[in-house]
């Protein structure tokens, strides 16, 4: 179907409903992002073509006395609503006008995939949130600092050497990692990992955590090792900047050393991946609409994204 193009503001502002995925860059806060896409996209309508000022109801037509420009720009003046002119009532799309809300939160520190609902998207942008899909992260830490935050703009509070790790013990420990993790998972649903019942369990599908309070390690492995730098690639639901900052620190000591993390991005969130991010150079307007098309496709080639049935995993009682 060949796409045409579109200059009336309301036409667009009627269809800018859905899903958008933009790549939030470190550093900056979740808040700047935000009023930054509707900003442009509010700037971005006010440039299209608007709709003219609201008439006034007349009886008897009104004629204009003195000369003849005098008398057409008083026939206009008196048929328009100059209270409803731009002029007069401000730009016809405000950012308060667009309705936005993320699916899932990243830290001020932790860059890549942002997935955000607008206007009638909120509604997808709850079921997406509601289903708790995977996130993966790229984390790279720096061996041999260790700060107060776990973050490289903190304090150094520890110095230590790290010659004595390697990518092997690294790689190791993110397996142990990864089994205690999973292991854990069953055992707080109640069943053993031996036993059939955890067979059959495994199969019905990904087991979640039942609400968003529990944070979930579905795997960890290492994916680059250059002394005194390690990266790592973490799946995981419910995780904060927090938690993963605090799983580096714990896997450092574990290896007999410290470590901070350097760097946090999110690379890809269920099926929305990097590569289809908008980066800062490309929020405006149409390159707004052209990504609300593209994760349309996304969510009609994946309808589980927006239900699904799912394992719920419930913490144990006290």
């Amino acid at each position: 179907m060949a796409l045409a193009k579109v200059y009336d503001a309301a036409t667009v502002f009627k269809h800018l409903n859905g899903i958008i995925n933009v790549y939030k860059p470190a550093g900056m806060k979740l808040k700047h992002v935000r009023n930054a896409i509707i900003g442009n996209i509010a700037k971005g309508l006010n440039e299209m073509e608007l709709r003219e000022p609201r008439k006034l109801a007349r009886d008897t037509p009104l004629l204009g006395t003195g000369t003849a420009a005098d008398s057409v720009l008083h026939n206009i003046a008196s048929n328009t609503d100059l209270s409803d002119h731009i002029l007069s009532a401000g730009p016809r799309y405000m950012p308060r006008d667009i309705r936005c809300a993320t699916v899932a939160t990243l830290g001020d520190h932790t860059s890549g995939v942002l997935l955000f609902g607008i206007n009638d998207g909120l509604k997808q942008s709850i079921h997406i949130q509601r289903n708790r899909p995977i996130r993966v992260y790229h984390v790279t830490a720096r061996m041999g600092t260790a700060t107060e935050n776990h973050m490289p703009d903190s304090r150094v509070t520890v110095r230590a050497n790290h010659r004595h790790v390697s990518a092997d013990r690294i790689s190791g420990l993110a397996a142990s990692l990864q089994a205690s993790h999973q292991r854990k998972m069953y055992e707080l649903c109640g069943v053993d990992l031996q036993t059939q019942a955890a067979y059959e369990l495994a199969c019905k599908g990904l087991i979640r955590p039942a609400d968003n309070s529990q944070p979930v390690l579905y795997g960890i492995k290492l994916i680059h090792f250059e002394r005194p730098n390690f990266t790592l690639e973490l799946h995981a639901i419910n995780e904060s900047e927090q938690f993963i900052a605090a799983l580096v620190h714990d896997m450092a000591i574990e290896l007999r050393t410290v470590a901070h993390c350097s760097q946090l991005r999110c690379v890809r969130h269920a099926h929305f991946d990097v590569t289809d991010s908008l980066p800062r150079h490309g929020w405006h307007l149409p390159g707004i609409v052209k990504n609300l098309r593209r994760q349309r496709e996304i969510l009609e080639a994946n309808p589980q994204l927006l239900e699904q049935e799912r394992i719920e995993l419930h913490a144990a009682s006290s």
